[in-house]
Order: structure tokens, then sequence, then C-alpha cells
């Protein structure tokens, strides 16, 4: 599985690689909204983990432009715990949100739940076709 993590903090991003290394082949790390978006688009991970409050360009505008172009799960991992704010990402495309800090086991069950669910989208459209 390819993760990528997209977060403008290198502790989160670290201790990211060091929770999901066991479940993960691939795990990609971007420090910017736009070094996440060429990733995304370069490696076509199997989900994108994506914080929110990043300088420059925001989560919400990364996943708005991931949206664009790919249809992997997208998971927001953020600090802020506002049902506004976590209506307004999943408004601009993302498919769960998580409020940090999160257990290492709540976080692997949504990416599990998250992939599978994408997983089953699409052999679900290939047996229709």
């Amino acid at each position: 599985m390819k993760i990528l993590v997209i977060d403008d903090d290198p502790a989160m991003t670290e201790l990211l690689k060091i929770l999901l290394q066991p479940s993960a082949t691939l795990i990609l790390t971007a420090s910017s909204g736009s070094e996440g978006i060429d990733l995304a688009r370069q490696f076509n991970p199997d989900i994108i983990i994506l914080d929110l409050m990043m300088p420059e360009m925001d989560g919400w505008q990364v996943c708005s432009i991931i949206r664009g172009f790919s249809t992997k799960p997208i998971l927001i991992l953020s600090a802020l715990d506002s049902p506004g704010q976590v209506a307004r990402a999943l408004d601009a495309g993302a498919d769960d949100y998580l409020i940090k800090p999160v257990t290492s086991g709540v976080l692997h069950a949504h990416i599990k739940n998250l992939v599978r669910r994408a997983t089953n989208e699409l052999a679900e459209q290939k047996t229709s076709q």
C-alpha cells in the first residue's frame, strides 16, 4: 500500500511514518500543499493523509485540487475540532476526518476502511462495464 502524508510539521510526518510503516509498502511525505499535489500525481497513492493548517496552500485547497484528478481516499488528520471545519473539509472532497491526537489503532482502522471501500468501488465499476 502506498500512503502519502501531507503535513508541514516534520515531527508529525516522522511520527506518521513510524506508525504506518508496518502496514504500508511505501510512505511518501510532503511538507507543503504543492509538493503533496505533485507527489499525488506522480505516485498515485492508495490513500492520502492531509493536514488542514499549512502555510501558502491550506488543506482545503489541496483537497479540492487533488479531487480534480484523483478519486483516491483522502483522510484529513487535523487538530481543528470544529463541526464547521469538518464539514468544510468533507465538502472539499475529503472522505474522512480524524482529530489529532489519534491513537494508532484508530488511524489504522480508518485507513483500512477507506482503502477497502475504494477497492470495492473500483471492482464494482470494472464489473459493471
